[in-house]
């Protein structure tokens, strides 16, 4: 079963995207901070990173150029998911090693299709 990596400081987000993933299939493991993310990152080696944005101290901008820049982690897909909806947000998030972007709301079958795309299957 994949592992993804939920990171959001919103418990009703985190909630909601838990829900959606285990209803599909993927085991779940929850950050609440970029920092936590990384050093969880580290040590679960999920299958794919699901990355909120804007989270207090460091950012999912932040911590998904650090995840994507660590030899340990950068094999990790990074889907951003955020209420940034602005064309530029979406580049900066693939600029920092984002795979996917996703705007909020999230739908169950947006969410999926480009988890499967990242993972390739």
């Amino acid at each position: 079963m994949p592992r993804v990596m939920v990171v959001d400081d919103s418990p009703t987000d985190k909630a909601h995207l838990r829900q959606i993933l285990t209803r599909a299939g993927y085991d779940v493991v929850e950050a609440a901070t970029g920092q936590d993310a990384i050093q969880l990152a580290k040590a679960q080696q999920p299958d794919c990173v699901v990355m909120d944005v804007v989270m207090p101290g460091m950012n999912g901008f932040q911590a998904t150029r650090q995840l994507s820049k660590d030899p340990s982690t950068a094999a990790i897909p990074i889907i951003v998911v955020s209420s940034k909806s602005q064309p530029t947000d979406r580049l900066w998030a693939l600029r920092q090693g984002a795979k996917e972007y996703v705007v909020k709301p999230v739908t169950e079958s947006e969410l999926i299709d480009k988890i499967r795309a990242v993972l390739g299957n």
